[in-house]
């Protein structure tokens, strides 16, 4: 199975970290956090929203856009904004990739969308919205790429489905 990391560019509210945190525990994706950070990682708010998920996380920090370019250089990046000319399912994910999202109240800056244009991507919604909530745009993607990918490594069913099964 490819790696999938989701990024956030300068994430400012702690509880929307957390629960990506939690998404990416569950589903494996590595989560990297561009600085600054709107938080502390100490927050008990970004712990509560994590719950007891912490453990099972691997996060990486970067002081800056340039610092994560240069030591994640060579990989694939998605760029999610409500600004993209084209839906997020219309791409076909590489094995290795990440997604990038920018703070709750900016998104990412329009200089790094314009860099990377052939990569911007969004997730549809009605016109007179602004945006949805940056953990639910994270989850979206991450399983969008792991529904091309089957589901691979992940659980095919649930409890219930011993019951049903015989």
């Amino acid at each position: 199975m490819g790696r999938i990391g989701i990024v956030l560019l300068e994430p400012e509210i702690p509880q929307n970290t957390g629960n990506i945190a939690r998404t990416c525990a569950a589903t494996g994706a590595s989560l990297h956090l561009i600085k600054p950070l709107g938080f502390e990682i100490t927050d008990a708010k970004l712990k509560r929203a994590g719950l007891d998920y912490w453990r099972f996380l691997d996060v990486n920090y970067y002081e800056n856009f340039e610092d994560f370019l240069q030591k994640t250089k060579g990989s694939e990046y998605f760029f999610f904004s409500t600004k993209a000319p084209r839906a997020y399912t219309e791409i076909q994910y590489p094995d290795d990739c990440f997604l990038v999202f920018g703070k709750e109240t900016a998104g990412i800056p329009e200089e790094i969308l314009k860099k990377y244009l052939d990569r911007c991507v969004r997730i549809p919604m009605r016109g007179n919205l602004r945006s949805l909530n940056l953990s639910n745009s994270a989850a979206i993607a991450v399983y969008e790429v792991l529904r091309q990918r089957n589901f691979e490594n992940l659980e095919e069913k649930g409890f219930l489905s011993v019951l049903y099964d015989g």
